[in-house]
């Protein structure tokens, strides 16, 4: 039997999934988290073999103590993971300190967290990538901006999704960016004008791809975050030939090994010169985790299968090839709570109930980026799906309201003759 610590196990909330799988299929489910075991929901509590709270994740001696606690009471730990990009790195540094074997340790695992780093593995992979230049002085600044030209986006170098990311159009906003006291290391890019697509999937033990698929992001996540509009994305049942033969090449150049992982795109919409034509693949960033959110659990509904379960037996058994016929796209629609929408929540499950596989209120820690409210569903055709796109998303009508003069009490009335 193995011994499966995964960490933080109740964010997000279908992450239970994790532990459950490894238990269903013969591993011992050791759980690390902060919240107190009574206020866990049953699913999870069924998940776990067993619990070990912490007052903080983020105090690496507590987290040590803990899983110590848990190889001294079950013996050798076989697989620690959290499947979670704000954690890898202390990941890696619990494998490092228990000699656990099945994932990246400290001396491996920045190769795939800072955004400079990464694009060197693009590169190896014939995947070409924007220039960069990390964020210096302003006159460094300004010189790179003199290469590429307006706009840049500048953004952490080792961040996690689009948070504090924006960009850069004129010499005003650059002075701007440069008077802020910034807390971390940043990278500043040349702007590729295209939509985000991805190749995300499972790698077993090898390094081979087990499980594959894609996800169209049309609008950039760094936008949707700094203008708190609507995340719109859905997964496609065909896999463009182009996204498949480099993304198995940038896994490859990787070198990934038994994890999820999520890897970023852009679809040129115009020629860039140094890049491609419009409609080439350029190299944006990787996440060697699930991709976001709820995604996971997208990726189920539109192939009919447990992607949790392929994890764990690809973790326990180190398990083959995993085909589907990819019978459904799967669309994400984050709503706003500011906005005013025509068709209320009734309307849209009297359209498109049958359809409608989750419908959440998100996390306020996922809401900047997803949205406060989301409807996920699965479809048969694109154009089904962006027809759902469009009635979740449609407003009500714009009321003009006329404003009646108000009399002025120092003219008076004309009297009727």
């Amino acid at each position: 039997m193995s011994n499966f610590v995964f960490i933080s196990p109740n964010f997000p909330r279908t992450y239970y999934q994790f532990p459950k799988a490894w238990k269903e299929v013969g591993g011992t489910s050791l759980c690390i988290g902060e919240d107190p075991y009574d206020t866990l929901p049953q699913e999870l509590k069924e998940a776990m073999d067993e619990y070990y709270q912490v007052g903080s994740m983020m105090d690496y001696d507590q987290m040590y103590r803990a899983v110590a606690w848990f190889a001294h009471k079950h013996g050798k730990i076989d697989w620690l993971e959290s499947n979670n990009e704000f954690w890898l790195e202390q990941d890696a540094r619990l494998r490092t300190d228990f000699n656990i074997t099945s994932g990246d340790k400290s001396d491996s695992v920045m190769r795939y967290k800072t955004k400079s780093n990464m694009k060197a593995y693009y590169e190896q992979a014939g995947v070409p990538v924007a220039r960069y230049h990390l964020v210096t002085t302003e006159e460094e600044g300004k010189k790179f901006i003199k290469e590429v030209g307006y706009p840049v986006i500048v953004k952490p170098n080792d961040g996690v999704g689009a948070n504090a990311t924006w960009k850069i159009a004129n010499d005003q906003q650059l002075k701007d960016f440069y008077k802020q006291d910034l807390k971390t290391q940043y990278i500043m890019e040349e702007f590729v004008p295209g939509y985000i697509v991805s190749y995300d999937g499972i790698t077993d033990q090898d390094g081979n791809i087990i499980f594959r698929t894609s996800h169209v992001f049309p609008d950039p996540i760094m936008d949707i975050v700094n203008t708190k509009g609507e995340c719109f994305y859905y997964s496609v049942r065909e896999i463009p030939e182009d996204l498949d033969r480099m993304g198995t090449a940038v896994i490859k150049s990787f070198g990934i090994k038994a994890r999820f992982f999520h890897t970023e795109y852009f679809r040129l919409s115009e020629d860039k010169p140094g890049l491609g034509t419009k409609g080439d693949l350029v190299g944006l960033e990787v996440n060697m985790r699930p991709p976001g959110g709820y995604t996971p659990d997208m990726i189920n509904y539109a192939n009919d299968i447990n992607v949790y379960r392929i994890y764990a037996n690809m973790a326990m058994f180190n398990e083959g090839q995993y085909e589907t016929e990819r019978p459904y796209f799967c669309v994400y629609t984050g709503k706003r709570d500011y906005i005013s929408y025509k068709n209320s929540m009734a309307d849209v499950y009297k359209k498109y109930g049958q359809s409608i596989c989750m419908h959440e209120r998100m996390p306020s820690i996922l809401g900047s980026a997803m949205g406060d409210e989301a409807y996920i569903a699965r479809f048969r055709t694109e154009e089904e799906v962006q027809a759902f796109m469009k009635f979740v998303y449609e407003r009500k009508p714009s009321v003009e309201h006329t404003v009646e003069e108000v009399p002025d009490p120092k003219k008076k009335k004309a009297k009727k003759k």
